[in-house]
C-alpha cells in the first residue's frame, strides 16, 4: 500500500514538509510506504474552465505546459492521499489551490479517479488560520467521496522557521496520530474489500437554483 502527500508550500521542506514527515514516519512504522511530490514551488496554472476534461473524459486536463497530468496519474495509482497546505491570508496557498481545482475536477468528471481511497489534509501555519484552511482541504476529498483519515485533535501545526513545528510537541502528535489511523483505514480497507464491497458509483444529479 502507498499514500502520495502533496506538499502545497513553496519551501521544499518548510513546515509544511515537516508535518507530512511526521505523518509518513507513522506510515512508514505501519508497513506503508510513503512519498511527498512538491507542487508548491511550480508554475501551476489555474483551472480555465474550459470543460475539454468532462469532454475527453481521458483522466487529462487540456493545459499540459505544467506537469499536473503525470500527477493525477500517481494520485491514481495511490491508496491513499494527503494534501498539505501553508496558510496565506486565513486559506490555502495559491498554488495548492490551482493543483486541486483542475486535479480534482479532473477526477470528478472521469468517473472518480481517487473515490474510496483514504484521505487526509494537514496544516502547517504560524500562528492563526488553520481551521479554515483545514475545512477548505476537507471540501475536496469529502466531494470526491473519499474515506477520511483524521486525528485526536485538528490536523494543524504551528511554527515559523523552518522545522520549528517540531517543537509544537501536540502538533506532531496530531501527525502522528494521523499516520496510525490512515494506516488503519488502508488496512482495513484492504482486507474488507471482498467481503464488504465499495457502493456502486452513480451518475451525478445536478440540481440548479434558478432556471
Amino acid at each position: 500500500m502507498k499514500v502520495i502527500a502533496v506538499n502545497g508550500s513553496p519551501h521544499k521542506e518548510g513546515n509544511t514538509y515537516h508535518a507530512l514527515m511526521q505523518v509518513g514516519r507513522s506510515l512508514n512504522l505501519n508497513g506503508v510506504d510513503f512519498e511527498i511530490i512538491h507542487v508548491g514551488n511550480k508554475a501551476i496554472h489555474g483551472c480555465t474552465a474550459c470543460g475539454q476534461c468532462a469532454k475527453n473524459r481521458d483522466e487529462r486536463c487540456a493545459i499540459s505546459s505544467d506537469p499536473l497530468n503525470g500527477w493525477i496519474q500517481q494520485l491514481k495509482a495511490a491508496d491513499g492521499i494527503i494534501i498539505a497546505s501553508p496558510v496565506y491570508y486565513s486559506g490555502i496557498a495559491g498554488t495548492l489551490k490551482c493543483f486541486l481545482d483542475r486535479a480534482f475536477y479532473v477526477s470528478g468528471v472521469n468517473g472518480g479517479l481517487f473515490r474510496q481511497k483514504v484521505g487526509a489534509a494537514a496544516v502547517a501555519l504560524r500562528r492563526t488560520g488553520g481551521s479554515a484552511t483545514l475545512d477548505s482541504l476537507y471540501h475536496y476529498l469529502t466531494y470526491s467521496e473519499m474515506i477520511l483519515a483524521t486525528s485526536n485533535y485538528w490536523n494543524v501545526i504551528h511554527g515559523r522557521t523552518p522545522g520549528e513545528v517540531l517543537q509544537d510537541g501536540e502538533g506532531v502528535q496530531v501527525m502522528e496520530v494521523l499516520g496510525n489511523n490512515m494506516a488503519w483505514l488502508l488496512k482495513m480497507r484492504e482486507q474488507t474489500k471482498d467481503t464488504a464491497p465499495a457502493p456502486a458509483p452513480v451518475a451525478k444529479v445536478a440540481t440548479n437554483f434558478i432556471r
